[in-house]
């Protein structure tokens, strides 16, 4: 199973709840991060050698990404986006990489879930992704705050989601049924906003700390 992470807007959570969907996942998951935030969300070292979004670009045999990946956890392992540190420069080469080099990550992605029997999930944040490559993912996750700026943007995304995870606020005006009328996707899990889970993620501790019982309580459904 391929669960793609994806938001309309910056800061919506994508990158908290790709990561909290690999820590929570039973069994072995791939976390893939195409926005290049997930070492700092979960207080690793910068990757020294290339990622992701390197061999996109490049003509490296396919064998290499098995180079390329970090243990996490026992069970997660993820394959970085790069090693280089420029956000911009990320989404440049994600918009240059030929359509073929996605067709063949698809491609290991399923013999890696083959033969570990595990999961991948992908954090793209906001890149925006080939449709030939977003539409291989069975599992397509639209994170979204009850934001109105962010619910209009999701409307216009290339990617349809197939489900809503919301991040929810205190004192948003939007419900649950204006999410789903507006995105036409159900919600899934909605994980309350708490302050021990942004306090981890400014000390780079997210993978370290124990989760607040109604955050876990969220994710434990959808990891399963």
């Amino acid at each position: 199973m391929i669960t793609l992470c994806h938001a309309a807007k910056g800061g919506s959570g994508t990158t908290i709840v790709a990561c909290l969907r690999a820590i929570e996942s039973p069994g072995p998951v791939l976390l893939v991060d195409l926005e290049g935030d997930v070492p700092d969300m979960l207080g690793l070292p910068e990757p020294e050698r290339p990622g992701v979004i390197d061999w996109l670009t490049s003509r490296a045999p396919i064998a290499h990404l098995d180079d390329l990946l970090i243990e996490v956890t026992p069970n997660a392992r993820l394959l970085p986006a790069t090693n280089t540190e420029s956000p911009g420069s990320t989404r440049s080469a994600v918009a240059q990489a030929c359509s073929e080099r996605w067709d063949e990550l698809i491609d290991w992605f399923g013999e890696w879930a083959h033969d570990s029997g595990g999961s991948i999930v992908i954090d793209a944040g906001t890149t925006a992704l080939p449709s030939t490559f977003s539409e291989q993912c069975p599992s397509r996750w639209l994170v979204t705050r009850a934001c109105y700026l962010s619910l209009r943007r999701a409307t216009r995304l290339a990617t349809l989601p197939t489900a809503t995870v919301v991040i929810d606020e205190p004192g948003r005006a939007l419900r649950h049924r204006d999410i789903e009328t507006s995105v036409r996707a159900p919600i899934i899990a909605t994980i309350p906003w708490d302050i021990r889970v942004a306090r981890s993620i400014d000390t780079g501790l997210l993978g370290a700390r124990r989760l607040p019982r109604a955050v876990h309580r969220s994710m434990r459904g959808v990891a399963a």
